[in-house]
C-alpha cells in the first residue's frame, strides 16, 4: 500500500477534537502540578522514601480493582458524560485538598488519625535503612487525610480514564486517528513539562493550596469543554460485540503485537521508572529544592515534546515495532545515567532523553491500540492498556520508594535502568510479533477496507 500524503495537522482541523485536546491539556497540567506538590508535601512532612512509595500504592489499588469495569462502562455509556462527571468529582476532591492543606495546623489529632499515622510509621520502619529512624516524622494529623483524598482521586481518575482515551476516534475520522494520537501524546508531554514546573513554582511562592486550587479550575475546564461536542457514531457491526469486562483482555491476547507493546511498557516502566525518587534527588543529591524538583519532573516532558513534534512531521516508521524496542532500551540507558549522576545539568539531560525515547514507544503503542481495536471494544481495550500503563507507573513508584529505602536512591534508579534494558531483550525474543508490525498507516487502510466490506 502507498503512503498517504502527510498532513501533520489533520486531527486539529476538527473543532470537537480541538476543544477536547485543549481541555485535556489543562486537566493534565493540573493533575501533574498536583502530583508534584503532593509528593513534595508528603516528603517534607515525613522525611521518608517509603511515604513516597505509598503514594503509588494508594494510586494502584483502584486501578487494579476498577479499570476493567470502567472500560466496560465506557463502551456502554456516553463517553462525554463519564468524562464530565468525573471532572466535577475530581474538582471537589481537589477543593478538599485545598482545605486540608491550608488548615492542616488546625486539624485535631483525633484517635483515628493518630492510629493511621502510627500504622504508616510502622510500615516505614520496615523499609527505611538509609536514614536515622528518629528522623522519620509521622505526626501530622493531616497526613492520613491527604492519603485518603489522593486515594479517592485515584478512584475517580480510573473510572474516567478509559472514556478519555476511547473518545478520540469518535472526534476525528479514522484516517486521522494516528495523527490524533500523536497530538494527544504531545499535549500530554506538554502537561508533564508545564505541570510539574508550575507546581514546584507555586509551592515555592504561595504554598501547596495554590496548586490544588489550580487543579480545581482545570478539572472543571475539561468538563465544560465537552459541552456540545458531537461524537461520530461507530460504523454498523455485522455481529454483536463480545460481552463482559474481560473481552478487551481477550482481544489483546489474540493480537500479539498489541500484547507485546503493552507487556514491554509494563515491565520496562516498573523497573525503570524514577519519578518517585525525584524528591530525594532534589533534596539529598542535587540540592535544588522544590523549584528544582519541578524542573526535574519537567525535563522528560521537554524531550517528549521535541520528539512528538518531529514525529508529527516525519514519515511513518517502516518498522514501528523495532523502533519501539530500541526506544525502550534507550529509555533504560537514560534512566541508568540519571541514577548515577550528581550534576543537575547531566541529570536534566538524562531525563530529557527518557522523554525522547518514551514518546516514541507511547505513540507506537497507542496507535496500535486505537487502529487495531473495533469501536465496540475500544473502551475495554483502552482500559486494559491503561491498566498496564497505570499499574506500571504506580507499582514503579512503590518499587522505587521501597528500593531507595532499602538500598539507596542511586541503586534504585541505576539498577532499574539496567533492568529495563534486560526486559527489552526478553520481549524481543519471546514475542517476535512486535518486530513484524507494518507501517501504522497501513493498519488504518486495512480498517477502512474492512469497514467498507462489512
Amino acid at each position: 500500500m502507498s503512503e498517504p500524503p502527510r498532513d501533520p495537522y489533520s486531527a486539529l482541523r476538527h473543532a470537537g477534537y480541538r476543544r477536547y485536546l485543549a481541555g485535556n491539556l489543562l486537566s493534565n497540567v493540573g493533575r501533574q502540578a498536583l502530583s508534584v506538590a503532593a509528593a513534595w508535601q508528603i516528603y517534607q512532612w515525613t522525611n521518608s522514601a517509603t511515604a513516597l512509595g505509598l503514594v503509588g500504592f494508594f494510586n494502584v489499588l483502584p486501578l487494579l480493582a476498577l479499570i476493567l469495569p470502567a472500560g466496560a462502562l465506557a463502551d456502554r455509556v456516553d463517553r462525554r458524560l463519564i468524562i464530565m462527571r468525573s471532572m466535577v468529582v475530581s474538582a471537589l476532591l481537589s477543593a478538599a485538598l485545598v482545605a486540608t492543606s491550608h488548615f492542616h495546623a488546625a486539624i485535631p489529632a483525633l484517635p483515628v488519625l493518630r492510629d493511621a499515622n502510627a500504622l504508616l510509621h510502622r510500615v516505614a520502619l520496615v523499609f527505611e535503612q538509609q536514614v536515622d529512624p528518629a528522623s522519620l516524622r509521622f505526626d501530622n494529623p493531616a497526613l492520613p487525610i491527604i492519603y485518603l483524598i489522593l486515594f479517592l482521586h485515584a478512584i475517580v481518575r480510573v473510572l474516567g480514564n478509559p472514556a478519555r482515551g476511547a473518545i478520540v476516534p469518535q472526534l476525528v475520522p479514522l484516517s486521522a486517528v494516528g495523527n490524533a494520537v500523536t497530538w494527544n501524546s504531545s499535549t500530554m508531554e506538554l502537561s508533564t513539562l508545564v505541570g510539574p514546573a508550575l507546581g514546584g513554582l507555586l509551592v515555592a511562592l504561595w504554598g501547596y493550596s495554590a496548586v490544588y486550587l489550580l487543579d480545581v479550575v482545570f478539572s472543571l475546564w475539561l468538563g465544560a469543554a465537552l459541552l456540545g461536542v458531537h461524537l461520530a457514531h461507530a460504523p454498523p457491526r455485522t455481529a454483536p460485540p463480545p460481552a463482559g469486562a474481560f473481552a478487551g483482555a481477550a482481544f489483546i491476547w489474540r493480537h500479539k503485537p498489541v500484547l507485546a507493546a503493552m507487556a514491554l511498557d509494563l515491565f520496562a516502566v516498573v523497573l525503570g521508572g524514577a519519578t518517585a525518587l525525584l524528591p530525594i534527588y532534589a533534596d539529598k543529591i542535587l540540592h535544588v529544592g522544590p523549584a528544582g524538583l519541578g524542573w526535574l519532573r519537567a525535563a522528560p516532558a521537554a524531550g517528549a515534546i521535541v520528539m512528538a513534534f518531529v514525529s508529527a512531521h516525519r514519515a511513518p516508521y517502516r518498522r514501528p515495532g523495532v523502533v519501539m524496542l530500541w526506544s525502550v532500551a534507550g529509555f533504560g540507558f537514560a534512566i541508568a545515567l540519571f541514577g548515577l549522576s550528581t550534576s543537575l545539568w547531566l541529570s536534566l539531560f538524562a531525563l530529557f532523553l527518557t522523554g525522547v525515547f518514551d514518546n516514541v514507544s507511547v505513540v507506537v503503542r497507542h496507535s496500535l491500540v486505537q487502529l487495531m481495536t473495533p469501536d465496540a471494544l475500544r473502551g475495554r481495550v483502552t482500559a486494559v492498556n491503561q491498566l498496564f500503563v497505570g499499574s506500571s507507573n504506580e507499582i514503579s513508584a512503590l518499587r522505587a520508594g521501597l528500593s531507595a529505602a532499602l538500598f539507596g536512591p542511586v541503586v534504585a534508579a541505576a539498577g532499574g535502568g539496567a533492568g529495563t534494558i534486560a526486559v527489552t531483550l526478553l520481549v524481543a525474543l519471546l514475542i517476535p510479533a512486535l518486530r513484524t508490525v507494518p507501517p501504522l498507516h497501513t493498519l488504518a487502510e486495512q480498517r477502512r477496507d474492512h469497514a467498507a466490506e462489512g
